[in-house]
């Protein structure tokens, strides 16, 4: 990669319930925060397969109303001229295979539509393996033939939410690095949705990334960015900061404050968030504004500006720039 493509600043994952899609402004924030990419959450498991179409439809029309500020991703080239354009620049992602509707061909399908990045399972198991919240259940016959689909047509394998024995079956079968996208270290936090220290190897050794996210239930307590700061030197001390970027599930502020609530969802909900493991206050989510702290934490601790230019995006360009294809006629 080129010193623009090094230098970029990388947000792997924003998430959020949609319940209306088609306005994206809140992304004004990303940019604002010195961010040059991020990649949207487009659908997740909890909703039916179609939002996901719904989704893609209205943000794809919303960014291209706006493209004085932003650029949709065809390309890593483009992601790169919008950093020199001074935009932000924007491809999809999906949490949980049920989007793909049990259609192999969906997978072609969401990647000319802008999908650069789909994890397996959103917590509870699905057609193409098992959850963090539900067993430990490995990839399914379809999982396996959904691995060599994106594989073929570019898409980044994403294990994030997904249970220990899929995430290391997704490693072994990939030809390409897998990434955990936004996924905390567990030794640090006892929780499901974190993952261990065998996660974290396989991932390096494979030539992956982990993106250390800004939710407080998987952070433990503690100042927000310190608590970041602490996972991000937990995995470079483990597999070198080379394997860390950051995915920080910031929440778009476009929708209503009750969207993951049962009232929203339905009795679902429960199934996807078990109260065992989420207490019933609200979860709270690093802003992306934090950014600027985890920069001047870094240096603090006396991080190289190699290390944190790779930490703060240029790990994940890599990934994208290695795996990310031309559209397939």
């Amino acid at each position: 990669m080129n010193d623009a493509a090094t230098n970029l600043v990388w947000d792997s994952h924003a998430g959020f319930a949609f319940m209306q899609p088609g306005d994206l402004d809140e992304l004004s924030r990303w940019a604002k925060s010195g961010v040059d990419f991020v990649s949207v959450n487009i659908g997740y498991d909890v909703e039916p397969w179609t939002k996901s179409v719904e989704a893609l439809s209205g943000y794809r029309h919303w960014l291209r109303q706006n493209t004085d500020r932003f650029v949709l991703v065809n390309d890593f080239a483009d992601v790169v001229a919008a950093k020199k354009g001074g935009k932000l620049a924007v491809s999809f992602d999906i949490e949980g295979a049920d989007s793909l509707n049990g259609d192999l061909g969906m997978v072609d399908f969401y990647y000319r539509l802008g999908v650069r990045q789909m994890l397996f399972v959103y917590n509870r198991n699905n057609l193409v393996g098992g959850g963090c919240h539900d067993g430990n259940q490995g990839l399914t016959a379809f999982g396996r033939a959904v691995v060599n689909e994106m594989n073929r047509v570019g898409m980044v394998v994403d294990a994030s939410h997904c249970s220990h024995r899929t995430s290391m079956e997704l490693m072994e079968r990939s030809s390409a690095p897998v990434v955990f996208s936004h996924s905390n270290a567990r030794a640090l936090h006892d929780h499901e949705r974190n993952i261990q220290d065998d996660q974290i190897k396989a991932c390096a050794e494979q030539g992956g990334v982990i993106g250390i996210n800004g939710v407080g239930l998987f952070l433990g307590d503690g100042d927000t960015a310190e608590r970041i700061l602490a996972h991000v030197d937990y995995m470079c001390e483990r597999v070198g900061a080379r394997h860390v970027g950051l995915g920080l599930d910031s929440i778009l502020d476009c929708q209503p404050d009750d969207a993951l609530s049962e009232e929203a969802l339905g009795p679902r909900a429960k199934q996807y968030w078990p109260p065992r493991q989420y207490p019933g206050a609200p979860m709270a989510f690093a802003p992306i504004e934090v950014i600027p702290s985890l920069v001047a934490g870094m240096k603090a601790r006396g991080y190289s500006a190699a290390d944190i230019a790779g930490i703060t995006g240029g790990n994940f360009a890599r990934i994208a720039a290695d795996v990310w294809k031309p559209v397939q006629v």
